[in-house]
């Protein structure tokens, strides 16, 4: 492996992360929240320690106490600006339920305090609408509908909450840019793959609730629908659907062929690479593994520093089934170029790994 991307990194998209984005996001919070002076000082003390203290330990009493006084300690009493950039990001947002007593009894019990940016997306003329006009214009043929679901669900990760690009490339939709900006494609041979075998499960790894979790859910019934998968495992997704499609899904979930599913892994600081042995049993299963987002590639690679000509199988590691993976570039690291891509795009655009412009769909598959 090599070395992990780390926050102390000059001029680094994580480096900004931790003094510019994650300090934003608990203003954010504070502004778009009710909370009482003991709950506001708490995230001012998280946003400080953050800044420019030394990481602490969760103190509260939690059901993941012990686990994440395991995963946390090889960073306990260093600065948040020298550890390894996705472990800081894990650690922030599970500090952040502490900070608002998500677990405690008491008013904030289980209040999510993202809930004010969540529940808009949810609004009918928001995600929504933008599935209903996704169904409406896809092709009716299989191959060419998988394409365009396949597309949707991975411009839909441009409207993450917490690095939103949306507003400057648009929510997903089609778009006369999205080709040159489409970086890998192996939409044709995942169909092409999938058309081959008898219909098996497929586990889609979600990423962001709203408007791209909704997009992943209309992939997911046309999967089901077209005999591509016989069941599929949507896993730790939430939001609400276009009436058609909800009644879909409410039939698949009842016949027992959409199965949603969470695990603590997801929230956890670990690597692909250091899957539970149950998890890893789950995806062995699978005729094929959708991973979507920036941050679940990000693990799935280690979050480390590999030159972007190395080849996805040797960077994916031992993953147990066959992968296509589904993202919007917002970080510092790709693998699967050709040799001289990289320089030629940072020359066109110096901000082209972290912008949302580009994104990926890049399988590994069997032979």
């Amino acid at each position: 492996m090599p070395p992990p991307i780390m926050t102390s990194e000059p001029g680094s998209f994580a480096h900004h992360t931790m003094t510019a984005r994650i300090p934003r996001i608990i203003d954010e919070t504070l502004q778009l929240n009710s909370y009482p002076p003991e709950l506001e000082r708490s995230l001012q003390d998280l946003r400080l320690e953050i800044l420019s203290g030394l990481i602490r330990p969760l103190q509260e009493i939690a059901p993941d106490r012990r686990r994440w006084a395991l995963l946390s300690r090889p960073h306990i009493t260093r600065s948040w600006l020298d550890v390894p950039w996705y472990c800081a990001e894990a650690f922030f947002y599970r500090r952040m339920l502490e900070a608002t007593r998500y677990f405690q009894p008491g008013p904030w019990h289980r209040r999510d305090p993202f809930a004010p940016r969540k529940h808009p997306e949810l609004a009918p003329d928001a995600a929504p609408r933008d599935v209903d006009a996704l169904l409406a214009a896809a092709p009716l043929d299989t191959s060419g509908r998988f394409i365009a679901l396949l597309d949707a669900s991975l411009w839909g990760n441009r409207l993450d909450l917490s690095h939103d690009v949306s507003k400057t490339f648009g929510r997903g939709e089609p778009d006369s840019d999205d080709a040159a900006n489409l970086l890998l494609d192996d939409a044709a041979s995942v169909q092409r793959y999938l058309s081959s075998l008898k219909p098996g499960r497929v586990s889609i790894i979600a990423d962001n609730a709203g408007g791209e979790v909704l997009a992943d859910l209309a992939l997911s019934d046309f999967l089901l629908d077209s005999r591509l998968a016989a069941r599929v495992d949507v896993l730790a997704v939430g939001g609400q659907h276009a009436a058609a499609l909800t009644r879909r899904l409410k039939a698949h979930i009842d016949e027992g062929r959409l199965v949603i599913a969470t695990h603590w892994f997801y929230t956890s600081p670990l690597y692909f690479r250091e899957l539970p042995r149950d998890l890893y049993a789950r995806y062995h299963r699978a005729a094929l593994v959708i991973l979507k987002g920036d941050a679940n590639y990000r693990r799935l690679l280690g979050d480390a520093h590999w030159p972007p000509t190395v080849p996805f199988p040797r960077a994916v590691g031992s993953f147990p089934a066959p992968l296509v993976a589904l993202r919007t570039l917002k970080a510092e690291l790709i693998v699967g170029l050709a040799a001289g891509r990289a320089e030629r795009l940072a020359a066109e655009d110096p901000e082209w790994l972290v912008n949302g412009r580009r994104g990926i769909i890049q399988a590994w598959l069997p032979s």
